[in-house]
């Protein structure tokens, strides 16, 4: 029996639902593993992969889901209350991003260690990078008339995808980081796959908010 299209909707829904709520947990619960296995404290190098967790899987996660119809936490506040809330939690994303970065680079340096000569690495540099671009060029929201013959809709389109591409960069970022020595020796068989999907699981998520928001909509104006 085929399905009306008022039960496809209710479907979907309940499946957007579902794994926004899933993207929720997943972005608070890996860092909280990291955070176990990397012992922050007990070394200059534990800070490094607790601060890019928790800049790329949670804060930027959250950042992002605030906009969610279905599954934003702040869902019943205003527009202006959820864009200041995702200014603040992709600000602190940046600075744990940059603290991250600068803690490896100067525990390579004590270590006599070259840098940026792995993928993980020079992905991390990049995301780094781009997320403070894409903080700066959000700044252009605020004041929209610095860019002429440039409407508020298509500033918000064109920060709404090369958002996604940052952010998608962060978790490819933690995806190869899970491929490196010290995560491949602590983290073993299934556990290792498991941690592989968390990334995979919120950038799924977030493409499809994306796309829902700006992407099939533009495209159904046609």
């Amino acid at each position: 029996m085929a399905l009306t299209a008022e039960t496809e909707s209710r479907l979907y829904r309940s499946l957007r639902v579902a794994a926004g709520a899933a993207a929720h947990l997943v972005a608070l619960g890996f860092p909280v593993a990291v955070a176990v296995l990397a012992r922050p404290g007990s070394s200059l190098f534990s800070w490094h992969p607790l601060l890019m967790a928790l800049a790329f899987s949670f804060l930027m996660t959250e950042a992002l889901l605030i906009f969610s119809p279905e599954t934003s936490l702040l869902r019943s506040f205003s527009r202006k209350v959820r864009v200041r809330a995702h200014w603040a939690l992709q600000l602190l994303a940046l600075l744990c991003a940059l603290l991250g970065l600068g803690i490896i680079t100067y525990n390579k340096h004590l270590n006599g260690k070259s840098h940026f000569v792995t993928w993980h690495g020079l992905t991390g540099l990049l995301a780094v990078l781009y997320a403070g671009g894409q903080c700066a060029g959000g700044a252009l929201l605020l004041y929209p008339k610095l860019v002429k013959n440039w409407t508020l809709a298509k500033l918000k389109l064109y920060h709404a995808t090369s958002g996604l591409v940052g952010y998608l960069l962060g978790c490819a970022s933690l995806m190869l980081g899970m491929c490196s020595l010290w995560f491949t020796t602590a983290v073993t068989g299934a556990s290792w796959y498991l941690a592989m999907l968390c990334p995979l699981l919120t950038s799924l998520v977030i493409m499809n908010q994306v796309s829902n928001a700006y992407l099939y909509r533009k495209r159904s104006q046609h």
